[in-house]
């Protein structure tokens, strides 16, 4: 049997050289610009925002902690400073219908020149309207008009009251009504005189009295038509008054902003509107006296400006981060005010989105966020569709309830989303909205880490220097560097690459800064770094200290020495958050004649899950073609994996369950002093998993926690050599020769590390060699299948 060799420490762990650092410390470096190994991420950024054409929208993808967010807003605020700024958006009451605010576009800046010269001519108004109003000029021309319709009046009453006067009969006028009275001796007779007559003279009075009343009735047939004439003659007095006071006012800000389009337009309703208005704005009520602040209010909600958006102090176009998106949020909102009980709104209670303030720009936001809230995602899709914003209450359509409420014109949008969110939202999206893939056309995939080569490794200190300085952290000295170097392609569980979650890193940083002050050192050294690791692995220990004292007290079953047949230890990776560890677990395995195949106990009780369940299926397939290819494979057997009572999944333990079912089939022991892990496929050769440094550290805890007796070790794949990143105790004692680390390619390589015997192989006439595994296992099957038989 070939000797199978464990790894060299070399192979266990990827030091980073201090040759690769030319510094002493990282204050005499360059500061990082840019992103870290993200050129694939900055060319669809740089065409997703270069593309001018509607449905370019970006989706930057990515797990949290990469700098995405850093990544987009900087990328854009790069891009935004050099373009144009955007217009102002105003909103007018429509003098024709108020439920319809008009929409009023302005160059940057110009809205909030225009509001405050709105404001000075209200003030102008406010002076010159009631003056006009005082006049002599005034008063006397509505003198005139009161004179001449009480003068058509009283001629009509001057010729009754002649009328009457040779009748006899006295005219009176009472509380605006006209009334007859009989006369004797020029005085008006009381009802006891007027009885006391003789009928005859009753009657002639009566008849004179009702003759009169068909006079002054034909007299003023006319009063309707004098009182309007009246009313018309004092309203155009009214019209020409209030126009002398205000055309030459607003005129003077007409000629400021004739080039603006809207703005005249505007003003010459307002004119007009003030004109037939301006005498109700003086007026005093019978039941109000108004005050000045009262007609400014008035000037100010029929005339005033609702300033939507200002963009007088942006720097080229606006990036705008909207947090929460809510609905209200992102498309705006209309606000009501409370008079009387009633809720009332007005143009002036319209409120600006994100989407209003980043129109002519971009508008950054978080997809998971987006989609948590009601409505918004299609209502989004409907604004990017129509490029319009229109302010709505979505809920009202839902619940029958309307309010009366205001309906704005649209104000048109001509916007750049960008959507940050994971990969799992981009699939789902993609999935589930046709109309995603058209609307977001650049995606922007952000990689999680970087191949570790020296000039990486060179821009990875200065990254270091750039965000120490960042966060107003220490130096450090290229002995740190190294280290988190080399803790960066552990977490990028790769000795070729390095991580780009730059989050992480931070925290690090940041930690080891504070180690750094505890122990006064005037830099960050590899000390502070390796602290630090130790007492975040402390904090986040519990649950794994809590399995290992299981394991030690032997409450869980695992064996690190002896032998035992149908028994292995798997290795295994606990994920708690975002802590994840590795603990070894009990694999058995039981075989006897039958045809069931092989049970996957797991998946009986519906703990194991569609993958872990595929690797056991697979395992009948290796041993068919191994081993059973010239009769039929017919047996039963059962392998579980013991103490666990949670759901398992993944393949990474197929490995380590086709040798317990050899090893069960075959009664030959298994060494306990192994643990394994690795999937299999068909063929027998072993492929790569993950999680293999924690694995790794898992079974060596347990060992040195009882005792290293240097025959103690574990099993990998071959594929997964290169994602070794041990930590120092586990080389150390490899180096010392108290644990051992084997790779494998193949199940018969593994088979013979964990028995110790020769797997065997297969001569020209199809037999195993005698003696071997291989011979044993075929010989075993042949028994089962005659058994059954």
């Amino acid at each position: 049997m070939e000797k199978h060799l464990p790894l060299e420490p070399e192979a266990l762990y990827r030091t980073c050289e201090t040759d690769l650092l030319p510094f002493r410390t990282t204050e005499t470096l360059e500061p990082f610009t840019g992103f870290f190994g993200q050129e694939r991420a900055l060319e669809a950024m740089e065409f997703g925002i270069g593309m001018q054409r509607p449905g370019y929208n970006l989706f930057v993808m990515g797990n949290p902690h990469t700098g995405r967010f850093s990544f987009a807003t900087v990328n854009l605020k790069g891009v935004a400073k050099k373009q144009h700024k955007p217009s102002d958006w105003c909103y007018l009451n429509n003098l024709t219908d108020a439920r319809y605010p008009k929409v009023l576009k302005l160059p940057a800046g110009k809205a909030g020149r225009f509001r405050r010269d709105l404001d000075h001519l209200f003030d102008n108004i406010l002076t010159e309207l009631p003056a006009a109003f005082e006049s002599p000029g005034y008063q006397r021309l509505k003198g005139r008009i009161e004179r001449d319709f009480n003068r058509r009046y009283d001629q009509a009453i001057e010729e009754i009251e002649a009328r009457g006067r040779e009748c006899s009969i006295a005219v009176y006028r009472d509380s605006g009504q006209i009334g007859f009275t009989p006369v004797a001796n020029g005085q008006a007779m009381d009802e006891a005189q007027f009885s006391a007559l003789p009928e005859e003279e009753r009657e002639t009075f009566q008849r004179n009295i009702a003759e009169l009343e068909d006079l002054l009735n034909d007299n003023l047939t006319e009063l309707p038509k004098w009182r309007r004439e009246a009313a018309e003659q004092m309203r155009e007095l009214e019209r020409d008054t209030a126009r002398q006071a205000v055309s030459p006012l607003i005129q003077g800000v007409k000629e400021k902003y004739t080039n603006l389009s809207g703005v005249p337009a505007m003003l010459d309703q307002v004119e007009r509107d003030l004109i037939k208005n301006g005498a109700e704005l003086v007026a005093e009520g019978v039941m109000e006296t108004k005050t000045d602040a009262m007609r400014r209010a008035w000037l100010e909600e029929n005339y005033g400006l609702n300033l939507l958006v200002d963009n007088d102090k942006t720097k080229g176009a606006p990036v705008v981060f909207e947090a929460h998106p809510s609905y209200d949020n992102l498309f705006g909102r209309i606000e009501y005010t409370s008079e009387m009980g009633a809720m009332v709104t007005n143009y002036q209670l319209i409120r600006a989105g994100a989407l209003h303030r980043a129109n002519g720009g971009y508008l950054v936001l978080e997809a998971e966020k987006l989609l948590e809230q009601p409505f918004v995602y299609s209502a989004l899709k409907r604004a990017l569709k129509a490029h319009e914003i229109r302010i709505e209450n979505p809920v009202s359509e839902y619940t029958g309830v309307n309010t009366i409420t205001l309906n704005p014109e649209p104000v048109p949008l001509n916007v750049k989303i960008v959507l940050i969110g994971g990969r799992d939202t981009y699939y789902l999206l993609q999935e589930l909205d046709h109309d995603f893939e058209k609307m977001f056309r650049v995606v922007v995939d952000f990689d999680e880490d970087v191949a570790r080569s020296a000039q990486s490794i060179r821009h990875y200190a200065r990254l270091m220097k750039t965000l120490a300085a960042e966060e107003k952290l220490a130096p450090l000295t290229r002995e740190g560097v190294a280290r988190l170097v080399e803790h960066s392609s552990r977490l990028a569980q790769d000795q070729e690459l390095l991580s780009a979650h730059i989050g992480e890193l931070v925290d690090l940083l940041c930690e080891a800064d504070y180690r750094r002050r505890e122990k006064k050192d005037e830099y960050i050294n590899a000390i502070h770094v390796e602290h630090a690791l130790a007492a975040k692995e402390r904090r986040t220990g519990r649950l794994a200290q809590k399995i290992l004292d299981g394991i030690v007290n032997e409450t869980v079953l695992i064996d690190t020495e002896g032998e035992a047949v149908g028994k292995s230890n798997g290795l295994t990776v606990l994920q708690v958050g975002d802590v994840s560890f590795g603990t070894p677990a009990r694999i058995t395995a039981t075989v006897h004649p039958g045809n069931r195949g092989i049970v996957d106990i797991e998946r009986e009780v519906t703990l194991g899950q569609p993958i872990h369940s595929k690797g056991v299926l697979i395992l009948s397939g290796y041993l068919g073609h191994r081993y059973a290819k010239d009769f039929p494979l017919s047996l039963s057997a059962s392998i579980a994996m013991e103490q666990s009572y949670g759901y398992i999944d993944g393949d990474s333990a197929s490995l380590a369950e086709i040798c317990t079912l050899i090893s069960a089939l075959t009664h030959i022991p298994i060494l306990q002093q192994y643990a394994l892990t690795g999937s299999i496929n068909q063929y027998g050769e072993v492929q790569a998993i993950g999680g293999v440094n924690e694995k790794i550290e898992g079974f060596f805890r347990l060992c040195s926690t009882r005792v290293l007796n240097g025959k103690q070790g574990v099993i990998i794949p071959k594929a997964n050599v290169r994602n070794l990143m041990l930590k120092r105790e586990v080389v150390e004692a490899v180096e010392a020769g108290r644990f051992r680390v084997y790779a494998v390619a193949t199940v018969d390589e593994c088979l013979e590390i964990l028995t110790g015997k020769p797997a065997g192989r297969v001569k020209a006439d199809g037999q195993f060699t005698q003696r071997s595994i291989g011979a044993q296992v075929v010989k075993r099957l042949r028994e089962i299948a005659k058994a059954k038989a």
